[in-house]
């Protein structure tokens, strides 16, 4: 089996994905560069420290859960209910720390890690063994959780002078002047874009989403490795959670409301195939940064929020095409191989 996961590493079409995600990656790089050169140039307020600062706190968050949800697009499935395992993350948190003001720090991300892994142990469970596709699954588990949060709610909310002060003062305090989200954020991207490449378990998972007929004959663990993906990105959507929570301080059930379709363009735009097979995590990472960018960019412009999700939809039409180009370079690359055979 090792022959066969590490064939497609060097087959050409191998090669042309490569190829034309780093070409993406340096598309979205580029675009930032742009994006920010000319907002600035408009109000030159937008690089100032603070502005900066707002900003990489924001994309934190997005971030921690794109990881997630790029690990899971690569096996050729999504999760759509990342914003309500956060929403239900954060009001358990809050609501943990408002009661025990004396809880750790540790213990609060440790209690988020555990809400969103057994979410996602859930959602790996019903797609796996109920035979649903993903899309089915994640969306109905969605107004799921959703409604747990809002019965649990019942119409309360956990504000900002109920928190204690080492929980709210986290999401500002900061290490050699990095804040601590940040630094959160690019220890999972690069924890998990570093499994992703390195590990065995990585290429499976990337074999998973190129032909899970193809994995099941090759005896990968497919149902132990679809488990894991959805673990993955429901604990990271959870720990989100706790990073939203400590951010903005009041929390209530509509916490996380349309984040996953944030998350989900952020992982398209990124460079992540939506039919799975390839793609990078910190491609995501990097999506994650152009939409924050851009909401953020919008609103010193005084451009009203409606072209923010326009712009979003383009880019994630355009995302798709990109793929497309990626299908038709891989078919065209194997039938000249056949026909030099």
């Amino acid at each position: 089996m090792t022959a066969a996961l590490a064939t497609p590493a060097t087959s050409p079409a191998r090669r042309i994905v490569g190829g034309l995600v780093k070409t993406r990656e340096l598309g979205i790089i580029l675009a930032l560069v742009a994006l920010v050169v000319y907002t600035a140039a408009s109000n030159p307020r937008f690089l100032s420290g603070q502005s900066i600062r707002d900003i990489l706190l924001n994309t934190a968050i997005l971030a921690v859960m794109a990881a997630g949800q790029a690990v899971v697009v690569i096996t050729r499935n999504i999760d759509l209910s990342v914003g309500s395992v956060l929403g239900l993350s954060a009001f358990t948190v809050a609501t943990m720390m408002s009661a025990n003001p004396g809880m750790p720090m540790v213990v609060a991300i440790a209690v988020g890690l555990a809400v969103g892994g057994v979410a996602g142990l859930l959602n790996g469970v019903l797609v796996r063994y109920g035979r649903v596709p993903a899309l089915v699954v994640t969306l109905g588990t969605l107004y799921i959780f959703r409604g747990i949060t809002y019965s649990w709610a019942g119409g309360q909310q956990v504000n900002a002078d109920e928190l204690p002060r080492h929980f709210l003062t986290f999401a500002n305090d900061s290490i050699l002047g990095i804040p601590w989200l940040v630094l959160i954020a690019l220890v999972v991207v690069g924890g998990v874009s570093l499994l992703m490449r390195n590990y065995r378990v990585g290429r499976e998972l990337y074999a998973m989403g190129s032909s899970p007929q193809a994995a099941e004959l090759a005896g990968i663990k497919v149902a132990r490795n679809l488990l894991g993906a959805f673990i993955v990105s429901g604990a990271l959507a959870g720990l989100a959670g706790v990073l939203f929570a400590a951010r903005f301080g009041t929390v209530d059930a509509a916490a996380g409301t349309g984040m996953e379709l944030n998350v989900v363009a952020a992982v398209v735009v990124g460079g992540v195939a939506v039919f799975g097979g390839s793609g990078t995590v910190w491609g995501a990472g990097l999506g994650a940064l152009l939409l924050t960018v851009i909401g953020s960019s919008l609103t010193v412009l005084d451009i009203d929020q409606f072209w923010q999700q326009a712009i979003i939809g383009a880019l994630i039409i355009l995302a798709i095409c990109a793929d497309r180009l990626v299908a038709v370079r891989i078919a065209r690359s194997l039938r000249k191989k056949d026909s030099h055979v």
